[in-house]
């Protein structure tokens, strides 16, 4: 009988140590991926700001283009305000607006990704800690089933 008591013993040690195992898992690759979500929302804050330097940079480039174009009409003789001059003028602000929407656009969609990412990261993180849930009943089952054959229960 002594066998059968260490035996049982032993198999409800392992129970315990894997139950816990099992829990630290899943709490740690939680953790986990509850960081790789906090990483993908940093990303999207950063997309934010590169955003705002892009627009600022070619705002600097238009103006500078503005300026070139100025002094070439006026170098050519062309009257700056009217005509053809205000034709360009106008034109080229209309395609420097579209540009910054553009900018903003593809921006605001790639922080979207990137808090999608986050999100799902979120998700996967819950769903590894309900599988470690899982495994952990799957054990205390496994292990109560085993200690009641071992008691001589055969249900």
């Amino acid at each position: 009988m002594g066998q059968v008591a260490a035996a049982t013993a032993f198999t409800a040690v392992m129970g315990a140590a894997q139950y816990k195992a099992q829990g630290k898992i899943g709490k740690f690759n939680q953790s986990v991926a509850n960081r790789n979500a906090q990483v993908l929302e940093g990303q999207a804050a950063q997309l934010e700001s590169k955003k705002e330097f892009d627009i600022a940079q070619f705002q600097k480039e238009f103006r500078q283009l503005e300026g070139a174009t100025t002094v070439s009409l006026a170098k050519s003789g062309v009257e700056i305000g009217s005509g053809t001059a205000a034709n360009i003028e106008l034109s080229n602000a209309y395609e420097a607006k579209l540009q910054e929407n553009l900018i903003e656009y593809n921006s605001k969609v790639a922080q979207s990704n990137k808090m999608e990412e986050a999100n799902f990261a979120r998700i996967r993180g819950t769903m590894a800690r309900n599988d470690a849930k899982m495994a952990q009943i799957n054990t205390v089952a496994s292990t109560g089933t085993s200690l009641l054959k071992m008691g001589g229960y055969t249900g």
